[in-house]
């Protein structure tokens, strides 16, 4: 569960690059999001948590 926060940056990374048109950064974040997720389960001996209610809530870049 401590390390359960980069979940989090992973997430908000992929919303930032789907909202700045940078789709194949968002799509190789989404396979750094799995992997994250399964390798944190396997440190834990448990499932994958659900998403945080606030993943994917990164802003614009200007």
């Amino acid at each position: 569960m401590a390390n359960d926060w980069i979940l989090d940056v992973l997430a908000d990374l992929r919303a930032f690059a789907r909202k700045n048109g940078l789709s194949q950064t968002a799509e190789q974040l989404d396979d750094a999001t799995l992997i994250a997720a399964v390798e944190l389960a396997s440190e834990k001996g448990r499932a994958p948590d659900r998403p945080a209610k606030h993943a994917g809530t990164a802003g614009l870049a200007y």
